[in-house]
């Protein structure tokens, strides 16, 4: 059983180095003797846990789509709308980009074009597409874009922006702030929305504070 919680606990510390060095060097210049000297093992307990560099990869990116998955289906609240629960995933995505390395490199693990053929593949850039595009239509069809808004403009504009935040952040993590996030909505929802006053960019993401919180005082 120890030896089991510490083999766990050096596979955890090996995904997130990982991660590191995945987002500060890209998948090419990264190498698995500086993956093992960043979470403090041997390369042979390394070699244990994975037997190749894009094993590695691989596994960074199912732990950032798993977060993914998990935050944007946390965004899905009852007492939101579909636009607020849009809002809420944007903002918690960007900040997830800014300050989790493993969500990190997650994004540019899949759209490095140095790994090999049928490797990556876009995997979680094409999910938060697809994730967005469908919740974009079904706004739509709650009636909760503006009149005359287009399904597929209101997706494409949504998904170009975050992702375009996500790789500028590699350049200046303020492209990834709370701050440029709110901007972005500030913007954009009066165009989008059918009610854009019933939508509230929250700076400190999903779970930062709204109306009542702020009122409360």
């Amino acid at each position: 059983m120890v030896k089991q919680a510490r083999a766990a606990r050096t596979r955890e510390a090996l995904i997130v180095a990982a991660a590191e060095v995945f987002a500060d060097n890209g998948y090419a210049l990264a190498s698995l003797p500086a993956v093992s000297r960043r979470a403090g093992v041997s390369t042979g307990a390394l070699h244990f846990h994975f037997a190749s560099k894009e094993a590695l990869a691989r596994e960074v990116e199912s732990a950032a789509a798993d977060f993914v998955g998990k935050m944007a289906a946390g965004c899905r609240g009852a007492q939101d709308t579909l636009l607020q629960s849009l809002v809420n995933a944007t903002c918690g995505l960007l900040d997830a980009v800014g300050s989790d390395p493993v969500v990190r490199a997650g994004f540019k693990l899949s759209r490095d074009p140095s790994r090999a053929k049928g490797q990556g593949g876009g995997g979680l850039v094409r999910w938060w597409c697809h994730w967005v595009q469908d919740l974009v239509a079904q706004a739509a069809r709650e009636g909760e874009l503006a009149y005359g808004v287009s399904c597929e403009g209101a997706a494409a504009a949504v998904v170009a922006a975050t992702v375009g935040f996500e790789t500028l952040g590699d350049f200046d993590r303020r492209w990834v702030s709370p701050e440029r996030t709110t901007q972005f909505w500030t913007f954009l929802l009066p165009l989008l929305a059918a009610s854009p006053q019933q939508v509230l960019p929250r700076p400190g993401g999903p779970d930062g504070p709204n109306d009542e919180d702020t009122d409360s005082g």
